[in-house]
């Protein structure tokens, strides 16, 4: 009698901790609260302090993330809005090539203005942050799928 009791409450115990956490989520909700404005002012700032711009820099580099921030928040609220409303649908083959190629294409020119603001070693310094950033987004993913 006493080991059922023990069993039961061992297995009572180990569904409770094996259940999926759906707690807060920290990837797009809360900055997506922020303003493009505010959003631009952090990113700059980071970059200011990895790699010491110049006030002419800062203000080029605010202008373009600025730029960023706005249509990023456009983006994310149209695609809010699709969901809500239900029009929202898994995108085709073709859709998928078609937003891959543009996104391939927007990271480009990303790149190339980066190379006209920050001088040599600023862009170096700066590819290898944007490297290591992507290395840990990717840890991060695979991390979450195999939770779950």
């Amino acid at each position: 009698m006493k080991r059922l009791a023990v069993m039961v409450l061992l297995l009572t115990s180990l569904g409770a901790v094996a259940q999926k956490n759906e707690g807060q989520r920290f990837g797009k909700g809360p900055k997506m609260d922020l303003t493009a404005e505010q959003m631009a002012t952090l990113q700059t700032k980071k970059m200011t302090l990895a790699l010491d711009l110049t006030k002419a820099q800062q203000e080029e580099i605010m202008k373009f993330h600025l730029d960023e921030a706005k249509s990023r928040k456009e983006k994310w609220e149209e695609m809010k809005a699709k969901k809500e409303s239900g029009e929202w649908q898994k995108p085709t083959s073709e859709e998928r090539f078609k937003m891959e190629n543009a996104r391939l294409d927007h990271q480009i020119a990303i790149q190339t203005k980066m190379k006209e603001i920050l001088d040599d070693e600023q862009y170096q310094s700066w590819k290898k942050m944007k490297k290591q950033k992507a290395m840990h987004g990717k840890k991060r993913m695979q991390q979450r799928g195999s939770r779950g």
